[in-house]
């Protein structure tokens, strides 16, 4: 069981709020008998990481790329789209445009239903698309416009599917999205429930990132095992509709598609396993598990000879670059519990000890590894704020910071190096190729001479 810890006076004096003592682990001097507390709304006032529900939404279904999105709220919410994170497509790049129907005033006191009809009819006769996604936002949730009878009819009426997303933001966090999302995709494939099982795999909840998914379909090829339908990276409508006829789903990102792993499970029969592609070590022990789970010895024995291969291709750079890291402190906070996990032992393998970690999404399993992973003395954090994260980098003397765009401002602030494990990054970092770009980044921005210089400064 995780150990929670009691918050030290002064913790609490330099501004953790009394309501999040109990997200956050500091040390094991005793124990609530419960774990970390985790996977609820955020507290009112602490200024967390979330995103709503809606931003939650948008990161699975968008990666369709010949989907149509039409944003159903005020101008502002089509600001979020897919463009501004680094998922790569091999065909339509229709996924990087936004339509919204651009209430106004008028339209929150009159409804905004006429809108919806008038841009659904638009798009429906103009690029006669394959499936369109509604986004419900934070004022049709206000305003109660019929989203759901709106895509029903338009969907009759133009033989296309039109897919209502329940998704104003004040209705849960980015967790609530991410279901939300998959109950859309479970609209577009249970149609073709009954397909035939072939023996391949759909892999769930890898959005490819710089073209993460083709890097995990080339290890996948080349032991003999079929990729059905990614969901969502560079996917289309055609090979979503394919995927009800796999024999195995494997989950990449746990906190978004877990939810849906389990849906097609108990209404398609398809079973599920999670996995990690970030790391020798996780990217081994997922490829091998993968074949296990096919019941293909054949391909389990490729993915050893693969795995080792590609591991002792990397054992002197990895070496080499251990030498200048060997001792440095790390704090981690990204989305999911399982990339944490595999961070915190890809630093261990890079003689970096992990002394502060967190998660947007985490569940209490994935804390219960963590803990298990790290020192009794390391900093576990559930939905964090700014001010949290400033506290214990400072306390811990981390020397750099994983995480995303909105964290980076304040490792630079601190003068701490940082790391871009978030959706902007324009280069890999799953799989062996990724394992040589992540060591080099955090080589890089570690050692980089700036520290030095801030240093001589507050001498």
């Amino acid at each position: 069981m995780l150990k929670m810890g009691l918050m030290e006076k002064t913790t609490l004096e330099k501004g953790i709020l009394e309501e999040r003592k109990d997200s956050i682990r500091l040390m094991e001097s005793t124990c609530s008998g419960q774990g970390i507390k985790c996977d609820t709304d955020s507290v009112s006032g602490s200024v967390s990481q979330r995103a709503c529900v809606y931003c939650g939404a948008r990161v699975v279904l968008n990666p369709i790329t010949d989907a149509f999105h039409i944003v159903h709220g005020p101008i502002g919410c089509a600001s979020y789209t897919w463009d501004i994170r680094g998922s790569l497509s091999s065909g339509d790049d229709l996924y990087r445009n936004s339509f919204s129907t651009d209430l106004r005033e008028t339209d929150v006191i009159f409804g905004g239903e006429k809108k919806l009809i008038a841009a659904i009819e638009e798009v429906a006769l103009k690029y006669h698309p394959k499936v369109i996604f509604i986004y419900a936002t934070c004022i049709v949730g206000v305003i109660g416009d019929d989203v759901d009878a709106v895509c029903r009819t338009m969907s009759s009426k133009y033989g296309i599917p039109v897919i209502p997303v329940k998704s104003p933001g004040f209705s849960g966090n980015k967790s609530t999205g991410y279901r939300m999302a998959c109950n859309a995709i479970m609209e577009v494939i249970k149609p073709y429930k009954d397909r035939e099982k072939v023996k391949g795999i759909n892999i769930l909840g890898d959005f490819n990132l710089a073209g993460e998914m083709w890097i995990i379909k080339d290890y996948l090829k080349q032991i003999g095992i079929e990729v059905i339908a990614g969901l969502t990276g560079d996917s289309d409508y055609e090979s979503l509709i394919k995927a009800p006829g796999a024999a195995l789903n494997v989950v990449q990102c746990a906190g978004s598609s877990t939810y849906l792993a389990k849906r097609m499970e108990e209404e398609m029969g398809i079973p599920f396993i999670k996995v990690s592609f970030f790391g020798i070590e996780d990217t081994t022990s997922s490829l091998i598990r993968i074949a296990e789970a096919l019941g293909d010895m054949e391909a389990r024995e490729k993915a050893i000879e693969l795995t080792k291969r590609k591991t002792a291709e990397l054992k002197a750079f990895v070496n080499k670059y251990k030498n200048n890291l060997n001792g440095k402190k790390a704090a981690i906070y990204v989305g999911g519990g399982f990339k944490a996990i595999s961070l915190i032992r890809q630093f261990e393998t890079l003689g970096i000890k992990t002394v502060v970690v967190g998660t947007q999404t985490g569940k209490k399993e994935d804390y219960e590894i963590i803990a298990s992973l790290v020192d009794s003395d390391t900093v576990i954090l559930d939905d964090a704020n700014p001010a949290e994260l400033e506290t214990f980098l400072k306390e811990k003397g981390a020397d750099i910071l994983v995480g995303g765009v909105k964290e980076r401002p304040l490792a630079y602030k601190l003068g701490i190096a940082f790391c871009d494990h978030n959706h902007e990054r324009k280069h890999p970092l799953a799989g062996f190729e990724g394992v040589v770009n992540f060591t080099k980044e955090i080589n890089s921005s570690i050692n980089h001479p700036i520290w030095d210089y801030l240093k001589l400064e507050e001498g």
